[in-house]
């Protein structure tokens, strides 16, 4: 980790033991020096993470801005959701005796979070952490399909596509389809397009205002998709994220 960023979470620290402080309290509380706070400062409130508090000429501190409660209630969020996601993607693992995993939207890319694996002989397995483009598999697709049409369209017009299987999507026109037919259907399917010989199903994992916060997915080995198992497999994934969204105070 940077010198600096390590320097500027010194800095916000230091708020934890009072609510307002001056250029010199900061000084003293993180002893580091004066220019080096004040640069700190400037960032730190440029970002948003501090705010000027100017009592007169000659009293100006600062405090913590706005911009970490709204980091500190998505990372509440983010908690919320996983725990009350947890005992059922066990349920369903359980069911179906699929890889069931559970993805979130960081920066242009889906993160997986969660997953609880088959114990099938022959069975696909995904590592917590692993990052996947959001064009490609049915989780990622589902985070895509639920982003605000100005993010999608940032995303797009930013996008450098690759194939990673030969049925990968790869031009923008397929994507934005894509995209349409998964708001449509409300879950997405994939064959192959990110993982070689896996079938993926995927539904979006609402917060009580309607947003996607989440993708829930089940991946299969592409020898045991049939028509009957692809039914059964979405049934049971939309009852569980059904009874994810109620937890959630979902109500749509």
């Amino acid at each position: 980790m940077s010198q600096s960023l390590l320097k500027a979470i010194r800095l916000l620290d230091c708020f934890m033991k009072k609510p307002e402080l001056s250029l010199i309290e900061l000084t003293e509380l993180s002893n580091l020096p004066k220019t080096t706070v004040f640069r700190l400062v400037s960032s730190l409130e440029e970002g948003g993470l501090l705010v000027k508090v100017r009592n007169s000429s000659h009293d100006v501190k600062y405090r913590m801005g706005l911009k970490l409660l709204e980091l500190g209630n998505h990372v509440s969020e983010q908690l919320e959701y996983k725990k009350a996601a947890f005992h059922h993607m066990r349920k369903l693992n359980e069911k179906i005796d699929e890889l069931v995993h559970m993805v979130v939207l960081e920066g242009d890319e889906a993160v997986y979070v969660e997953k609880m694996d088959s114990t099938k002989p022959v069975r696909l397995v995904v590592e917590v952490g692993r990052r996947a483009p959001l064009y490609a598999g049915s989780a990622p697709k589902v985070l895509l399909a639920g982003m605000d049409e100005t993010s999608l369209e940032l995303y797009l017009s930013n996008l450098e596509m690759k194939k990673f299987t030969e049925n990968t999507i790869d031009n923008i026109d397929d994507l934005k389809k894509e995209i349409q037919e998964i708001k449509d259907k409300g879950y997405a399917f994939s064959k192959s397009e990110h993982f070689k010989d896996t079938i993926g199903f995927s539904y979006p994992i609402y917060n009580y205002n309607g947003k996607t916060v989440a993708a829930l997915g089940v991946s299969i080995p592409i020898t045991d998709y049939t028509d009957e198992r692809k039914g059964l497999i979405l049934e049971e994934l939309k009852q569980t994220v059904q009874n994810i969204w109620r937890d959630l105070g979902y109500r749509g």
